[in-house]
């Protein structure tokens, strides 16, 4: 049996080097989003499902040839229920953050800063409901 290499009238196929292959690059809008969508998880998953709000934005670094699809770090915006474990629900939401950039982008995430816009007591909402 010939191989499609050596069939008569088959294009030879040519072996191309690793270095000289394409490169796939995730653009920073797509790792905003996996960013946004994983500290929301974070904070649902802390808060039994209640809306939250949370707001991500990304710098993405790359060096050549140490990581395949580079490095990102992140800065996450969240709005967070009051009163709150502050600390807890920001490393949730960095260990959630590092994992999903890692699993659905393929980058190696160095940094995730979580800055806390805003908190939302109980009594404020209830004063907004009755306005």
């Amino acid at each position: 049996m010939a191989t499609a290499a050596t069939a008569p009238g088959a294009a030879a196929v040519a072996e191309v080097a690793p270095g000289e292959r394409g490169a796939t690059r995730v653009a920073d809008r797509v790792v905003a989003k996996i960013a946004a969508a994983a500290a929301r998880e974070a904070l649902r998953a802390a808060a039994d499902g209640a809306r939250t709000g949370a707001h991500a934005t990304v710098t993405v670094r790359r060096r050549d040839g140490r990581l395949p699809f580079g490095e990102a770090h992140v800065q996450v915006t969240v709005e967070l229920g009051y009163p709150a474990a502050i600390g807890a629900r920001c490393g949730e939401v960095r260990r959630q953050v590092t994992a999903r950039v890692k699993e659905l982008a393929g980058m190696t995430v160095s940094e995730v800063a979580v800055e806390v816009e805003r908190l939302h007591s109980p009594r404020a909402r209830d004063r907004e409901r009755v306005r």
